[in-house]
């Protein structure tokens, strides 16, 4: 039977690269992968961080690799590889979506598989209702395609995404791992909870069965629960959409019997910072509210030009030649005006409890941003794990063929200078999420956040 496997899996992938569609000259290949490197080195506000020797060479390599790209598919993911050397989370390549409604990430037909990362490794979390007792929750792929699972992410996942941080890198990695075309074949092994190593072909397809496991709630803007001791739990999951304003404006009167509040922002991947700012300002007791400050980077021509023949000796003492030598280092930056937000919320209208916010991996952007300004307030406690650990303004452009591009202008820091960006904000109380958990289908970050409550509340009597 194996002296077929090979030719059976080749004839699944010219299947399924045969859908791909293929209309781009070289030229325009060339040309898409030249806009992005220059829209890099004129816009990218982190570029003092990366090293231009070696994204000029990668920029040359990648002048060839692009033509040899047999079709659109692979032409986007060279320039998805190129930009995932910057290492931003803003700052990405989007396929076309006639060729993105080509992939597939969980869906194999009859199976349908959704992996998480815990502890660097691949673990199954949720599957379609019908395959949980074949590949049980907690089932972690330790090989896919004969290779190990760690190579196979180094080889084949990794060098294709953007990202600010290594944790989000990783968490996407293993979540992505098995994404690819309807057809596209991947061989996993898989090691149970019990210890069982078994094997299993999977197949891209679409999965007709609905139902998983274990069920999925459907998670709505904003959700209101009460816990024991008037304890409020409020998720906010995303400020996108300004209607989020209106629904917390609405729990108002409900959240004002809350003697203790719980936010939730871990599915909170940003949106306006002004969204969640005011809602902000009905949780906290300053009339000011102090968020990031933030910078981009300035092109002066005739300094850069100046700076080319500026020494760092010249600058001692000489603004002038400081300014040109920046400029020519691409390290001239524009500070915006700084000023805090007013809460213009009155004091009795606000709800100034013992609070817990809820922070995790996906609370991003916006969500950060909701966080900066929430800084030393004395009644609130972050809980979990590390933000996203990126954020700023993208300036978006069409690349050929309907796909897009972001490149982040946008610098943001603490109010006192410390930088987030690259490390996420981190919580006061670090709690993360183990197998055990996923497998009991517990939530040990809302376990801590109301035990911690609770003895807020006896510490205060």
């Amino acid at each position: 039977m194996k002296k077929f496997l090979v030719p059976f899996l080749l004839l699944l992938a010219f299947a399924a690269n045969a859908q791909l569609p293929n209309t781009l000259s070289t030229t325009d290949k060339v040309y898409g992968l030249s806009k992005f490197w220059q829209e890099v080195n004129y816009n990218f506000v982190y570029l003092d961080k990366v090293d231009r020797t070696n994204w000029d060479n990668a920029y040359r390599q990648a002048i060839t690799a692009v033509q040899q790209t047999p079709n659109d598919y692979e032409y986007y993911r060279e320039l998805q590889k190129f930009c995932a050397l910057l290492n931003d989370g803003h700052t990405n390549v989007y396929f076309p979506q006639r060729i993105d409604t080509l992939l597939y990430t969980s869906n194999f037909g009859k199976y349908k598989l959704f992996l998480t990362n815990i502890d660097n490794k691949a673990i199954v979390t949720r599957t379609n209702l019908s395959a949980k007792e074949e590949i049980p929750v907690g089932s972690e792929i330790i090989e896919v395609n004969g290779l190990p699972t760690m190579e196979h992410l180094k080889r084949n996942v990794l060098p294709y995404i953007s990202s600010s941080t290594d944790y989000v890198l990783m968490d996407w990695a293993v979540s992505n791992m098995l994404k690819g075309l309807k057809g596209d074949t991947y061989n996993i092994k898989y090691r149970t909870p019990k210890g069982k190593v078994k094997t299993l072909a999977l197949t891209h397809a679409k999965t007709i069965e609905k139902e998983v496991y274990p069920a999925q709630e459907k998670r709505e803007l904003l959700e209101l629960k009460w816990y024991p001791n008037q304890t409020a739990y409020l998720a906010l999951n995303g400020f996108h959409d300004p209607k989020i304003n209106e629904l917390f404006l609405a729990k108002l009167p409900e959240l004002r019997k809350a003697k203790a509040l719980i936010v939730d922002l871990r599915g909170n991947g940003g949106g306006s910072t002004t969204i969640g700012r005011e809602i902000l300002d009905y949780l906290s007791p300053d009339t000011l509210l102090y968020g990031s400050k933030n910078s981009t980077r300035q092109h002066l021509a005739s300094f850069k030009a100046w700076g080319k023949f500026t020494e760092a000796k010249d600058t001692v003492g000489d603004a002038w030649a400081t300014r040109s030598l920046l400029a020519y280092q691409d390290k001239l930056m524009h500070d915006f005006d700084y000023k805090p937000a007013q809460n213009k919320v009155k004091p009795g209208d606000k709800i100034i409890v013992p609070t817990a916010i809820l922070i995790g991996h996906q609370t991003a952007s916006a969500a950060e941003d909701f966080l900066i300004y929430a800084d030393n307030q004395p009644h609130m406690t972050k809980i979990g794990e590390n933000s996203f650990g990126s954020t700023g303004q993208p300036f978006m452009f069409d690349l050929p063929g309907g796909g897009m591009a972001r490149i982040c202008t946008k610098k943001d820091t603490y109010p006192d200078g410390r930088e987030f960006i690259g490390f996420g904000v981190k919580p006061d109380i670090e709690v993360k999420m183990t197998l055990q958990d996923y497998i009991q289908k517990k939530d040990p970050v809302l376990e801590r956040a109301l035990k911690h409550l609770k003895n807020q509340k006896l510490a205060a009597k």
